[in-house]
C-alpha cells in the first residue's frame, strides 16, 4: 500500500528491522512538552467517560488564546479531519488549489465528486503564490484552498494577497480556506495571518492544529476559525459525533500554556534553518526559499532512496502536482540530527 503523505516510520520499520532519522515529517523536533505527556497521564482515569463532542473547556482555552469568540471555533480530529468536514458540508460543484500543495484539499473535495482545478506555481519563481493567482478565482468557483505557508514550498502569500483573494472569493460566492497549520512556527505570525478578516469576511474559514507546533502528531488535534456560525455547524454534523477524544481535549489545553516551549521551539529552527540551508547548497543541492521548518529541495531522483538504504527519511515529492521525483522536502531538526543528514548526503552524492 503506498502512502501519501511522509512520517511513515512503522513502514521503514517493517521494511529494515529500526527506525529512521525522519525528516519526512515536519513536526516540532523537541517531542512532546512535558506538561502535555502529564495532562494525558492526568485524564486517563476519565477515559471510560465519552468526551465532551463540544471541546467546551478547550474551545475556551482557544478563544482566549486566539482573541476570538469560542462560537467561531470548531475543533477535529486533526486539521485533516476539519478539512473533509468542510467538503462534506459545502459539497462544491468546482474547487481551485494551487499544485503544488497539501494533498488533502484535493482528496477531500473529490470524495463529494468536486472537479478540482489546480493553479500551478512557477518553478523560476520559487513556486510563489502571485497575483496570478487571483485571476483564477472566476464565478463557478464554490471553494479556494490556500496553505499558508504552503506545503512543501514553504512559501508564503502577502496579507495583501489573501485580503484581495478573500474579496474575490466573496464577490464570486466562494469559501475561502486559509491553512495556517505551519504559521505558528513564525515568531512574526500575527503578521500573516489571515485572522484579521475574519470580522469582515462570512466567506473566510482558517484552519490551524496543535499537530507540528507541539509534537502531537499522534494525538490527532486541529480546529478551525470562522464567523459562519451556520458553516461550522454544518461542518460538526458532517462527522462523528466524538471526533475529539477526551485525552486529545486535555492535551490541547496544557498545549497552550506551554509558551516557553514554544518559543525554544521557533529558536531552534531559526538557528537551524540558515545553517541547514547552507549546508545543502554546499553540497550542489537547489533549496527554495520559504518561510517554514522545512525546505523544499532539488536533487538526483535516486537520493531519497540512497538516504533511505542509510538510516534518513526525506519526504520524496514526486506525488505532488507540480513537482516530480527529483523534488524532496526535508524538516529543520536539532542541530545534530541537520547535520547526520549532511553527512550522509554528502555520503551519498560523493
Amino acid at each position: 500500500m503506498e502512502l501519501v503523505h511522509g512520517g511513515d516510520w512503522m513502514g521503514y520499520r517493517e521494511q529494515f528491522g529500526r527506525d529512521a532519522l525522519d525528516f519526512s515529517a515536519n513536526v516540532s523536533p523537541l517531542g512532546l512538552p512535558k506538561g502535555v505527556a502529564d495532562a494525558i497521564t492526568a485524564a486517563l482515569p476519565q477515559a471510560d467517560r465519552y468526551p465532551d463532542p463540544l471541546c467546551r473547556t478547550l474551545r475556551a482555552a482557544l478563544s482566549e488564546a486566539e482573541g476570538l469568540p469560542a462560537d467561531q471555533i470548531l475543533c477535529g480530529n486533526g486539521a485533516a479531519d476539519l478539512i473533509f468536514r468542510l467538503a462534506l458540508a459545502v459539497k462544491p460543484r468546482r474547487a481551485l488549489v494551487t499544485a503544488p500543495t497539501f494533498a488533502e484539499y484535493a482528496t477531500a473535495l473529490e470524495t463529494v465528486g468536486c472537479t478540482v482545478e489546480r493553479f500551478t506555481l512557477n518553478e523560476a519563481n520559487d513556486f510563489a503564490v502571485t497575483e496570478e493567482f487571483l485571476d483564477a478565482i472566476v464565478p463557478g468557483v464554490e471553494i479556494v484552498f490556500l496553505c499558508q505557508p504552503n506545503n512543501p514550498t514553504g512559501q508564503l502569500a502577502s496579507p495583501a494577497l489573501v485580503r484581495r483573494a478573500a474579496a474575490r472569493c466573496a464577490a464570486c460566492g466562494a469559501v475561502l480556506a486559509v491553512d495556517e497549520c505551519f504559521l505558528d512556527f513564525l515568531p512574526d505570525g500575527d503578521r500573516w495571518t489571515a485572522k484579521p478578516l475574519l470580522h469582515e469576511d462570512q466567506n473566510l474559514i482558517i484552519f490551524k492544529a496543535f499537530t507540528k507546533l507541539y509534537g502531537m502528531a499522534g494525538v490527532r488535534l486541529g480546529y478551525c476559525l470562522s464567523a459562519d456560525a451556520a458553516l461550522l455547524e454544518k461542518m460538526r454534523n458532517a462527522g462523528q459525533p466524538w471526533a475529539v477524544s477526551s485525552l486529545a481535549q486535555a492535551a490541547g489545553v496544557a498545549a497552550l500554556k506551554e509558551t516557553a516551549y514554544v518559543a525554544r521551539v521557533r529558536a531552534l529552527i531559526a538557528a537551524q534553518k540558515p545553517k541547514l540551508t547552507a549546508g545543502l547548497r554546499a553540497l550542489g543541492l537547489r533549496v527554495i526559499e520559504g518561510r517554514a521548518n522545512y525546505l523544499l529541495l532539488q536533487g538526483p531522483e535516486s537520493l531519497g532512496e540512497a538516504l533511505r538504504q542509510k538510516g534518513v527519511v526525506l519526504r520524496g515529492c514526486a506525488n505532488y502536482p507540480g513537482l516530480d521525483a527529483s523534488w524532496y522536502r526535508t524538516a529543520v531538526r536539532t542541530g545534530p540530527e541537520n547535520e547526520r543528514l549532511l553527512k550522509t548526503l554528502q555520503e551519498v552524492l560523493g
